[in-house]
């Protein structure tokens, strides 16, 4: 059903992957990865709840982006192993894990210059789509369908909810800086993935566009009650948006919990200032 998404207008339908909160979509555990000898991540663990945001934090080189990598196929581990809505994925490529509900954003941008903001989001739906490619290069009836249906379906529940109906024609590289991290979470989001991995969204933005964009990762979560998994620099941000937190240092947890219970931890404070006596949502 829909409602008020908190954006000012009337919200999505919930899409087909929406589930009740309280069990783990994302279970990612005990995993070691090196390169060369030199760990990357010992012993990391962290599981996601459905329907929930739960980030994960730490300083430069504690292997944030190792995990993601992980995650999403493109590292695979020494040992370990990825469970997503109770299937292992651990030794799946990343296209086959996208297939089964994973969708991710970069920390670069990686949009195709020279298309419109409709037709970037537009690739992000290949998984669902059941033309296959010679129905749609020769044009058939069922893909035309297809494709008028999915137009139909990423002005209704994507374009609106991230307030894009403005620039939906404009090619992607005439837009702002934000704008563009923006179409490519609405890219991530025709998916209509079991999970939704961000890494760094806020990365490079000013101060209005990441509350902007914190703005519509909550509306995310509350409307379609997906699950989010994100890795962030900006301690307001996470600290703001989050129901759970993980910490890592030099590729090892070394903290878990609520957004306050991991602001006040001491290791957590150390890893971030080198001292006890400031709080750790000061560090960026």
């Amino acid at each position: 059903m829909g409602g008020n998404n908190g954006l000012g207008r009337t919200s999505a339908p919930v899409p087909q992957y929406a589930c009740m909160a309280g069990v783990t979509m994302l279970q990612v555990d005990d995993i070691h990865l090196s390169f060369g000898g030199v760990n990357a991540l010992s012993g990391v663990s962290v599981h996601a709840e459905k329907g929930k945001i739960t980030s994960v934090i730490g300083p430069n080189g504690a292997g944030k982006t190792s995990l993601f990598n992980v995650i999403s196929g493109f590292y695979t581990p020494q040992s370990g192993k990825v469970v997503l809505d109770g299937q292992e994925i651990s030794r799946l490529k990343p296209h086959s894990r996208a297939y089964r509900g994973m969708s991710r954003t970069f920390q670069n941008i990686a949009l195709f210059h020279g298309m419109t903001v409709l037709d970037n989001i537009k690739l992000g739906a290949h998984t669902n789509l059941k033309s296959g490619i010679i129905s749609a290069g020769l044009r058939l009836p069922s893909a035309r369908r297809e494709e008028v249906e999915l137009d139909k379906t990423i002005q209704r529940d994507i374009v609106g909810l991230l307030e894009l109906d403005h620039v939906k024609h404009k090619h992607v590289e005439d837009l702002a800086y934000g704008l563009q991290k923006r179409v490519e979470l609405a890219r991530a989001l025709v998916m209509r993935p079991k999970i939704l991995l961000l890494d760094e969204p806020v990365a490079g933005m000013n101060r209005e566009e990441k509350r902007e964009m914190s703005r519509f990762i909550l509306g995310v979560k509350k409307d379609w009650n997906s699950t989010v998994l994100l890795i962030e620099h900006d301690m307001a941000m996470v600290m703001g948006i989050s129901d759970h937190v993980v910490v890592l240092s030099f590729g090892k947890p070394i903290a878990s919990g609520t957004p306050d219970e991991v602001r006040s931890d001491p290791a957590v404070i150390k890893a971030y200032l080198g001292t006890a006596d400031e709080p750790v949502q000061n560090a960026a």
